[in-house]
């Protein structure tokens, strides 16, 4: 068998690396150096000018590094990957890359706070257009899209809300008019969507989630054509951001996602129980989850996720103060930005994650003020149920 026709989490495992290339060391060794010699100086001339393949500076290229862009490209069936110090590092070096002053960027309504707020407050003040559009419905890109569109970006499943866009209907309109698709996987990943096999041109992610799955890394990865990634790595990484991933956490990234398969089936398996028990609670107004019946986009969710993930955002009686309430009475879910570790962790998005709109922004965008937003953990079901159920419970007595 080659190496592409093992199934994902085989290939998760063992891509792009060979034990006995490296003294027979089982994992990847750790490059922690900051320089590299050449044999000649003319090697040297020739690696600066990309006409000889090696390293010469880990700013740009590092052998730790280099083992994991191949495994995260082959994992989300790309060309090339490439690594950076957190996820706004992916977003920003990439948009850096093939912006300029009077393009046009069109971005999906719902999107992270901080990537709103580079997006809206950034960008702009470099000449750069951003329209906002909900893009959930593809007919309003058809409407906004113009011939100064360079790119359409945005998250699906999005943060926090999850609602969901149709990639391949986004990507032919934004096709025709020219426009590159970015899309932010960070809530999927590729064992739920892989976005570029639905058309899209580049996908990123904020490694530190997920991919991760450990809560000890603050990392960004991006994949995308050779073509693109290499753009990418010598202009918005190497000279714009300069957001360059440590080997350290290469190495860690690369040991989570050797697990990655096994813990988005435990997280989307627990996931659907949990999103089935609040729903049914009497203190909680609504549950916003692909894998429900009463999920909107369901026909999208099927036709795009393997699975339905791990996040589930949901509203309790009382507004903001109300799922405050219900966050200060749980016991085992932890209080706490960030999601995909294994422990199960609940946060406020209005007064934290999504704090950088306005409260009119996200009224408009639907992000409302008492929901909170549960990463599901890799704990027993019943056991996550059961601390949301007293914490639930006590407060519907209270409201009641």
């Amino acid at each position: 068998m080659s190496a592409n026709d093992y199934d994902f989490a085989t290939r998760a495992i063992h891509h792009g690396y060979d034990p006995q290339s490296h003294q027979g060391a089982l994992n990847p060794p750790i490059y922690m150096s900051s320089t590299f010699t050449f044999d000649t100086a003319e090697a040297g001339g020739a690696m600066f000018a990309g006409e000889q393949e090696g390293h010469f500076y880990s700013r740009i290229s590092n052998p730790t590094l280099d083992h994991l862009e191949q495994r995260i490209a082959n994992l989300e069936g790309g060309e090339a990957g490439l690594c950076t110090a957190s996820g706004m590092g992916a977003i920003t070096s990439t948009l850096w890359t093939f912006l300029e002053a009077g393009d046009e960027v069109i971005i999906d309504k719902t999107l992270y706070g901080c990537t709103f707020a580079f997006m809206t407050h950034g960008l702009p003040r470099f000449g750069v257009k951003v329209r906002l559009v909900d893009l959930t419905d593809p007919g309003n890109l058809s409407e906004a899209i113009s011939s100064n569109t360079r790119i359409v970006y945005f998250e699906t499943p999005a943060n926090p809300n999850n609602r969901l866009v149709d990639i391949p209907a986004i990507s032919r309109i934004a096709h025709d008019a020219g426009a590159r698709v970015v899309v932010d996987n960070t809530y999927a990943t590729p064992v739920v969507t892989r976005p570029l096999e639905h058309g899209a041109d580049i996908v990123l992610h904020s490694a530190t989630k997920f991919l991760s799955g450990h809560g000890d890394v603050v990392a960004g990865l991006i994949v995308g054509s050779s073509e693109d990634i290499t753009r990418i790595r010598l202009v918005g990484l190497k000279d714009m951001t300069g957001a360059v991933m440590s080997p350290m956490t290469a190495m860690l990234l690369l040991r989570g996602i050797k697990t990655l398969e096994l813990r988005m089936e435990r997280h989307c398996e627990t996931a659907m129980h949990v999103a089935r028990a609040l729903e049914a609670h009497p203190a909680v107004l609504s549950v916003s989850y692909p894998g429900l019946d009463s999920f909107a986009q369901g026909d999208v969710a099927r036709r795009q996720m393997a699975r339905f993930g791990g996040m589930i955002p949901f509203e309790v009686k009382g507004g903001k103060a109300g799922g405050i309430a219900v966050m200060n009475r749980l016991r085992l879910i932890q209080r706490a930005v960030s999601l995909g570790d294994a422990e199960s962790l609940i946060q406020h998005p209005a007064s934290m994650t999504h704090s950088t709109y306005t409260p009119e922004e996200r009224a408009e965008h639907g992000i409302a003020e008492g929901l909170v937003r549960l990463s599901v953990g890799l704990e027993s079901a019943d056991d996550i149920i059961a601390d949301l159920h007293a914490a639930l419970g006590a407060h519907n007595m209270q409201a009641a």
